[in-house]
């Protein structure tokens, strides 16, 4: 190949490399600037399953770390659940290699959810339960003031339609929470982060990826199917994933119907216009989300289809 062609071939793969890592940087800071994931002073325990989100999410702590006008700790805790086959070393090695602190606990789950969940059950529900309890265990004993999940945006939507089909709730994840103890605080930094970014990010890292064999493997999980069905969404309508996300951050309580959210009892006319007020009589109409240069396009393409009779 000639010289200039590799030199411009490599000069476009740190282009696009740069502006990958700038894109999530800019995310995962939005994330936390929005929702004031990280205060000055705080410890925050980052949980480390050793698939690509948690490791991206750590990678960009860390950056953040140094550059960040706040002081904070970061502490990596992987739960090593003594899944058959589990690469103990991989871990430890990556974390003394890249300099963080960690700690690797060390609780036979496997066995209890293999012993308790029939064969051909998902074991996913039971898994989470007994992990999160040993999490928050590991957060009182570090004295972690914050405790930093992997979830991503694809997630958060993820879990809206699973809430919608099979819950019967408007629920997803929340970028920040109180546990169900109360003891603790819950932060997703990646929350604005598009999972094709970080499965690009982590091949562009080269993170030691560890599989999940006991949950990741069962066929048919109600999320896969979810996640499935998105992913066609995305590749038919592109920016109808972008939309639906927005959609989580702009709710409108009196246009929906849950009494204890909105006071639809004692509400009354007060004689003043309402920006949000209901415009019962008018036909809402709703499109797809498109680029500017799609629509700019669109009547180009149509003429080259009519000139040529494929229209």
């Amino acid at each position: 190949m000639d010289s200039n062609v590799q030199a411009e071939a490599a000069r476009k793969a740190e282009f696009n490399v740069n502006k990958l890592t700038k894109r999530l940087r800019h995310a995962v800071g939005e994330a936390i600037n929005d929702f004031s994931m990280i205060e000055p002073g705080d410890k925050i325990m980052v949980c480390l399953s050793g698939g690509k989100d948690s490791y991206a999410m750590l990678d960009i702590l860390m950056n953040l770390q140094k550059h960040a006008p706040i002081d904070f700790e970061l502490v990596a805790v992987n739960l090593d659940q003594k899944q058959p086959g589990f690469p103990e070393h991989v871990l430890p090695d990556y974390l003394a290699k890249i300099g963080v602190p960690f700690r690797i606990v060390e609780e036979d789950t496997y066995s209890i959810v293999k012993r308790v969940v029939p064969e051909g059950k998902t074991t996913c529900g039971l898994c989470s339960r007994l992990r999160r309890g040993i999490l928050y265990r590991v957060a009182d004993e570090l004295g972690a003031t914050k405790i930093a999940l992997g979830h991503h945006r694809d997630d958060m939507l993820e879990t809206l339609f699973l809430n919608m089909f099979y819950g019967g709730k408007l629920k997803s994840m929340p970028p920040k929470l109180v546990s169900d103890d109360g003891r603790h605080v819950v932060v997703r930094p990646l929350a604005y982060c598009r999972e094709k970014d970080l499965e690009k990010y982590a091949v562009m890292r080269a993170f030691p990826i560890i599989p999940c064999n006991l949950c990741g493997s069962q066929p048919n999980l109600q999320r896969q199917v979810v996640k499935d069905m998105l992913n066609q969404w995305d590749k038919k309508f592109p920016g109808r994933i972008e939309t639906m996300f927005t959609a989580l951050q702009n709710v409108v309580p009196s246009h929906l119907a849950d009494p204890n959210l909105f006071d639809f009892r004692g509400l009354q006319p007060t004689g003043l216009p309402n920006p949000d007020g209901d415009k019962a009589f008018d036909k809402e109409t709703f499109t797809d989300p498109v680029s500017a240069e799609a629509i700019v396009a669109f009547p180009n393409i149509l003429a080259s289809k009519r000139a040529t009779g494929c229209e």
